[in-house]
């Protein structure tokens, strides 16, 4: 799976994309807005890719993916749908690199995701969580066509979460 923008290739991990999660997990905004996924090094980072988005791939068709400047191949973030038991429809998730912040990379990578998603995996709704007070996704989902629809409470998460939603 690869999907290109104008500027952005966005494709699955692998394995060897480990340092890179390691970095983006220890970011202190990721653990700040999103959580502490207690990865601190290259095997940690392995786990994490192995138990999240390469399960996703096989179960389900989809998950996070890698985001990389088409141009130079430099890893940005990570920005795909995650499955979760506790919510009825796939979630949008995305993270980048603090030092790739304001330069409209969610949002070209969110459409793009939401874009291939419906045409490909025939997904419908799509939804997002945030925390409360991460005004910058929120504005990224509000960009993307996402709507409020309340603050909910999602387990393993430690404080609630604002609950938008994506219809096709």
């Amino acid at each position: 799976m690869a999907i290109e923008t104008e500027r952005l290739s966005i494709s699955e991990f692998g394995l060897d994309d480990a340092p890179f999660i390691n970095e983006l997990l220890n970011e202190p905004d990721f653990i700040r807005h999103i959580a502490d996924r207690g990865v601190r090094d290259t095997a940690g980072a392995e786990k994490y890719l192995s138990d999240g988005p390469l399960k996703s791939y096989a179960a389900h068709g989809y998950g996070l993916y890698k985001v990389a400047l088409k141009a130079s191949g430099e890893s940005l973030g990570m920005c795909g749908l995650i499955r979760r038991d506790t919510l009825d429809f796939p979630d949008l998730g995305y993270a980048f690199l603090a030092r790739h912040y304001r330069r409209g990379y969610a949002s070209e990578a969110g459409a793009a995701v939401l874009a291939h998603a419906r045409a490909q995996r025939n997904v419908g709704r799509v939804v997002a969580i945030t925390s409360l007070d991460n005004d910058g996704s929120i504005r990224v989902l509000e960009n993307l066509g996402f709507r409020p629809e309340g603050i909910i409470d999602v387990p393993g998460y430690d404080t609630p979460s604002r609950y938008f939603v994506n219809d096709p």
